[in-house]
């Protein structure tokens, strides 16, 4: 379901129950990057997950990377400018699919080749695989492009059973990445499906590989208060996938935005799934549907919303990210793609919700609509973010070029996010390291 027709979807849903929508409080960007644009011109790049590289010795040096699907990745400074782009793997051969990149996340100091090694990431979903570039901070000083393919040449697929069922594409779709003491691991969820794996990479003769740790499944249909089963709105053969992931290492907690359904909070014990706990519903949860084969979308029957869906996400359910605070504290932000805000909850205890935010239009860049991944470190990044940096995806960058839709990727000091609540929110630079997984 496209996001325009879900933002529309959202408005009827509120007219119809009579409820009155949370009012976010509005936050601008300081920087953006260059558009990208999904079309032979641009070489198929649209943006979509970002991620935050630290520098150890000068965090003005920062890095964001950004995946562009057909087109890759793009390496960008803090001020959104680009210096360098990656392609996506060719296809294998003539009826395979090419490489597709779709999450992305960091992992520090994993030992590869006998040196600790920073880790972008990458969850190629045209080719089902985890793509591993290390990054140099050598080359970001001088001023080299900085990342450099490290997968192991055996890297098996995440989910297919052989490389003929990766090109039915329900492949490695949504991404993130965890240390725990000596290890690094990275969630994986898969397209279309929704099972979700856990993988323990493993240094292969300097190269990065994998092996699956455990596979969680999570619901595709659910008993309502009513009695009745509900099944998610989705394309024929399809089910409710996940893709926007986080693991709060800390806590060894994943969080995982099951699009059309809401937020679930999954313990990790022993590197192994616990039993999963879905804390959020997005506002659609429950409502009938019927599938509508001449236009190719789903349907929702407003006239007919029992009621039993959430207040703070509108499908879908999107990025997922955590802003670490003292004593446990902090902040879990999950993308509410359907109405362009983002749920804050709080990271303590049940998960309270706090409010909602929107990323508007400035001075500086447009606003953010329709935002799949986003970002949050709390550590000073130098003289341009000197109180932390939130990144988010913009599916609707402007101004638009002609017919052409561009996206891009949003700059926002974390400060103003956390004062524009009415009670402000923490701002922590220092009680905690992303490089510090002990």
């Amino acid at each position: 379901m496209s996001a325009s027709a879900l933002s529309t979807l959202t408005a009827a849903l509120l007219m119809v129950t009579g409820a009155s929508a949370p009012q976010p409080v509005s936050v601008s960007a300081r920087a953006e990057t260059p558009a990208v644009y999904d079309d032979e011109a641009g070489g198929n790049a649209d943006a979509d997950d970002p991620a935050v590289w630290v520098d150890p010795r000068d965090p003005g040096r920062s890095l964001v990377i950004g995946t562009l699907k057909e087109a890759g990745l793009d390496v960008y400074d803090l001020a959104g400018r680009r210096l360098q782009h990656i392609a996506a793997p060719a296809a294998p051969g003539e009826d395979a699919a090419p490489g597709r990149f779709n999450n992305v996340d960091v992992v520090y100091g994993f030992e590869l080749g006998g040196k600790k090694t920073d880790l972008a990431l990458v969850s190629d979903r045209g080719r089902d695989r985890v793509r591993a570039y290390a990054i140099d901070p050598a080359a970001v000083a001088a001023g080299r492009p900085p990342l450099r393919d490290v997968t192991a040449a055996n890297a098996a697929p995440v989910f297919s059973a052989g490389e003929s069922e990766v090109d039915d594409q329900r492949t490695a779709y949504g991404l993130a990445a965890f240390s725990d003491d000596d290890n690094a691991y990275a969630v994986v969820s898969r397209r279309s499906e929704t099972r979700v794996r856990l993988l323990r990479l493993e240094d292969r003769g300097g190269r990065v590989g994998y092996r699956t740790e455990d596979t969680l499944d999570l619901p595709g249909s659910f008993t309502l208060p009513n009695g009745s089963s509900w099944t998610p709105c989705a394309d024929p053969g399809d089910h409710a996938q996940v893709e926007g992931m986080v693991v709060d290492q800390e806590k060894h907690v994943l969080y995982a935005a099951q699009e059309d359904v809401g937020l679930w909070r999954v313990r990790l014990d022993d590197e192994e799934f616990e039993r999963p706990e879905l804390i959020d519903r997005v506002r659609e949860y429950g409502t009938p549907w019927t599938y509508d084969a001449e236009e190719e979308e789903c349907v929702i029957d407003t006239a007919h919303d029992p009621g039993f869906g959430g207040d703070h996400l509108s499908a879908d359910a999107e990025g997922a990210a955590i802003y670490h605070a003292a004593d446990g504290k902090g902040y879990l932000l999950a993308s509410s793609q359907g109405d362009n805000t983002f749920a804050v909850y709080e990271r303590q205890g049940r998960g309270a919700y706090l409010g909602s935010f929107a990323v508007t239009d400035s001075a500086a860049t447009d606003g953010v609509q329709h935002s799949d991944g986003a970002t949050v470190v709390n550590v000073p990044l130098g003289r341009s973010f000197p109180k932390g940096l939130l990144v988010t995806h913009d599916g609707e960058a402007a101004p638009a070029d002609g017919d052409r839709e561009g996206t891009n990727f949003k700059f926002t000091p974390w400060e103003s996010v956390a004062r524009a609540f009415p009670k402000p929110l923490t701002i922590d630079t220092r009680s905690f390291d992303p490089r510090d997984t002990d």
